[in-house]
């Protein structure tokens, strides 16, 4: 009797395992909780939903600017160069004496999420602006699903940290 449930047992285990093939013979994986909508919809929320003080709702609202990283800035804003990714965004100030970035890039399907966070983790350099810099205790680099966050900033860390953390739920 123990052989034959055994035998089912194998034999369900086999079905189901042909059951979640591709056409290419990989198996897939179940969907994770990346974020919906682009990158810009994405930050906006960030910047809308955050607890910020008033001072620096002025600085979303009029000093930021929005700037797609390419292939060739890369380097710039994630900190090293060859990074795969499908798509990223910068928001940083057009002038300013304080120093400020945010990034956040959607990886390429099967990429591997927690290299690409710790070579940006380690690479990313928080003097890269001419006479400012954030201290190196105020980077953050988190992922939701397949959206990778960077926030080099001295200032509302926490605040938009937590904010963008909030759209996984």
């Amino acid at each position: 009797m123990k052989k034959v449930i055994l035998a089912l047992m194998v034999f369900t285990l086999s079905i189901s395992m042909l059951a979640c093939q591709t056409e290419n013979g990989s198996t897939t994986t179940p969907p994770d909780n990346n974020l919906e909508g682009s990158l810009e919809s994405i930050l906006e929320s960030i910047y809308q939903n955050a607890d910020v003080d008033e001072s620096f709702r002025d600085f979303i609202d009029e000093g930021l600017y929005t700037t797609e990283i390419t292939t060739d800035r890369v380097g710039y804003f994630l900190g090293k160069e060859g990074i795969e990714y499908e798509e990223g965004i910068a928001s940083e100030p057009v002038m300013s004496t304080s120093a400020y970035s945010l990034c956040l890039i959607r990886v390429k399907d099967g990429a591997d999420i927690e290299q690409i966070k710790n070579d940006i983790a380690e690479n990313v350099d928080p003097m890269k602006w001419i006479c400012v810099g954030v201290d190196p205790s105020n980077i953050i680099v988190d992922n939701i699903g397949d959206v990778v966050f960077l926030l080099m900033s001295d200032f509302q860390t926490q605040a938009l940290y937590d904010s963008f953390l909030a759209l996984a739920d």
